[in-house]
């Protein structure tokens, strides 16, 4: 079987995020396969819808040891919402997340209705148990000038996860980065 690889975009973003189009290219030259979606309402996302979401469009395409999930924003912390809630025992091969985080910064936040819209994101409790019962290899990457993720999130993926962290330099939200090597570098 060939190894998998699902990209899951972020808040307000689609399946064309800015690295993402160099990934994919890079991956299918590697003989990967590659599926990137374009996540429900995006500019109003809601956890049960993006959760479902997954759920409805992997089942299609299924899991295995081989397959490797890699997220951005609240992308990530999607991905680590859709494991916590996976057939128990079923294995993957690795996450990678960019700019993840568990809170954001005020910087975020536009205004008051994007913090209740993430409200549930940033307070409903994750199973983290559970999600190391399907995947126990993590890579968190980060940048240290990043508006809306403080590096202390870092730290958390650290915790929770046991996520090995790059923090990369002056690389804001990755909006504007068009290659981030090191994903390649962790799915071999």
């Amino acid at each position: 079987m060939k190894k998998k690889v699902y990209l899951i975009h972020g808040w307000g973003g689609s399946s064309r995020e800015e690295w993402f189009d160099w990934l994919k290219k890079e991956l299918l030259n590697k003989g990967f396969e590659v599926k990137a979606f374009d996540m429900p309402n995006t500019e109003n996302p809601k956890i049960e819808d993006w959760v479902g979401f997954l759920e409805e469009k992997i089942s299609l395409g299924g899991i295995d040891e081989k397959t490797y999930f890699v997220g951005k924003s609240i992308g990530c912390q999607t991905i680590i919402r859709f494991l916590e809630k996976l057939h128990k025992h079923k294995k993957i091969a690795g996450c990678v997340f960019v700019a993840g985080w568990f809170n954001l910064t005020e910087e975020a936040y536009e205004n008051e209705l994007d913090k209740k819209l993430m409200h549930s994101w940033t307070t409903s409790e994750i199973n983290f148990e559970r999600v190391l019962d399907h995947c126990n290899n993590f890579l968190a990457i980060f940048s240290d000038n990043d508006p809306f993720v403080h590096l202390d999130e870092a730290e958390k993926f650290k915790e929770k996860l046991g996520a090995k962290r790059i923090i990369k330099h002056s690389k804001g939200h990755f909006d504007e980065v068009e290659e981030i090597p090191d994903i390649l570098n962790f799915i071999k």
